[in-house]
């Protein structure tokens, strides 16, 4: 779970934001994130 918690923060420092996390048809985890769009 440790190495979860760092995964999702990088993602966050990243500008990601956690959404939702469920579980998937193989019964691991499925995390979904947002940020806004960048301006290309």
């Amino acid at each position: 779970m440790h190495n979860t918690t760092a995964i999702l923060n990088n993602f966050g420092s990243e500008g990601w934001e956690l959404v939702q996390v469920l579980q998937g048809p193989e019964g691991g985890l499925v995390a979904y994130l947002k940020r806004p769009v960048q301006a290309a």
